[in-house]
């Protein structure tokens, strides 16, 4: 290319050739011209080497990096010192955006001098089913209005911005910003959910930072192969969670004190999802750490209830303290609650009876009719 690209584009692959193809296309075909596309092969064994190397040859702004399996961060990172563009963008590879996406961005960017701009995404179905009722995509709000109108801004001072859905691929971020703040990805191989701890190092050091309601990544839901999908990986939530502690105890004193109670917010949504989505027999194992990290975090007095005075943005209303009080306290009541519907059925009434006797069967109806 004849001038410096104004986006990097990052596409991580592994194993996609299914959708890779509707990926690559979406970024070759963007109204913003001035790109350099770089797909980061990590040791695919399928055809999505193959099909890379296709868009190399018929466009020199494509680039591939081919290297080993050795996880998606430290293929983040590699894509990151590779990028030569002003702005980084990033793209799943079983994903597809839509093709005014990075122009739009990058003229917030520039216009507002931006580290960070923050926009919402789509849910995606390739088949939708009925329940769905046949639509491929749902607006997905992780940005508000209130967040939008709050123009340019420091992202801490939008915490619910730390606990919405990472979604580090709907965004736009000034590279200079990444590397002189020295965000990086974690690198551990064969861990997952690795936009928890980048996405909360890009906020917590973001002084210009701003929101958009607009919506251009499709990100899809129905990638059997997706690490969200894969119930496996019990603790990898734990371990992005143990690097957001160490990054603000050891690189970043100065942010402790102001973040560390939206740290433990966004840390009890994060592991209140991961107990959901886990099979079965894995869960109790992962209550059991959870129930470990959290007396540690009100020994810390990290979680705080509603009416503590100027915490309160950062605090946990009375179902969500509850909740993180019966985890670390009584992680059987709190088991038997998470198993049980908690519709006040007679059936579950009985569940609860079985567990803990009447204690339980007294202690639930005075949690949802008393409090």
């Amino acid at each position: 290319m004849a001038e410096t690209p104004l986006v990097s584009l990052l596409v991580p692959i592994c194993n996609v050739e299914k959708y890779l193809r509707d990926c690559l296309d979406s970024a070759r075909d963007q109204t913003l011209q001035n790109i350099e596309v770089i797909c980061i092969n990590d040791g695919s064994t399928d055809s999505s080497l193959a099909i890379i190397n296709e868009y190399v040859a018929a466009d020199d702004r494509f680039k591939v990096i081919d290297k080993p399996n050795s996880g998606y961060g430290d293929s983040m990172n590699k894509g990151i010192e590779a990028a030569s563009g002003k702005y980084i963008a990033i793209l799943e590879s079983d994903d597809f955006m839509e093709l005014d996406a990075l122009e739009y961005m990058v003229d917030r960017c520039e216009s507002e001098e931006l580290d960070l701009l923050k926009c919402n995404f789509w849910l995606y179905w390739s088949n939708p089913g009925k329940e769905l009722l046949y639509r491929h995509n749902w607006f997905f709000t992780a940005v508000s209005p209130e967040m939008e109108l709050m123009g340019v801004h420091r992202a801490v001072d939008t915490p619910e911005i730390f606990w919405a859905k990472a979604s580090i691929w709907s965004a736009l971020y000034r590279r200079d910003f990444l590397n002189e703040n020295n965000i990086r990805f974690l690198p551990t191989p064969g861990a997952s959910f690795q936009d928890t701890s980048f996405s909360f190092k890009a906020f917590s050091q973001a002084e210009r930072f701003a929101c958009s309601s607009r919506a251009f990544v499709h990100y899809r839901q129905d990638n059997e192969k997706s690490s969200v999908n894969n119930p496996g990986k019990v603790f990898c939530v734990c371990d992005e969670h143990a690097e957001i502690e160490r990054f603000l105890t050891e690189d970043r004193p100065d942010l402790k004190p102001e973040l560390n109670m939206i740290r433990a917010k966004m840390k009890f949504y994060n592991y209140q999802w991961n107990l959901h989505r886990l099979a079965n027999p894995l869960k109790l194992e992962f209550l059991a750490r959870y129930s470990e990290e959290f007396r540690n975090e009100f020994k810390m007095d990290s979680v705080i209830a509603l009416d503590e005075g100027e915490g309160a943005r950062y605090a946990f209303n009375k179902e969500e303290y509850q909740d993180a009080h019966d985890i670390a306290f009584d992680s059987h009541y709190f088991g038997v609650k998470f198993a049980c519907d908690d519709t006040g059925k007679i059936g579950t009434l009985i569940n609860y009876f079985k567990a803990g006797g009447m204690k339980y069967v007294l202690r639930v109806f005075r949690d949802k009719f008393v409090h």
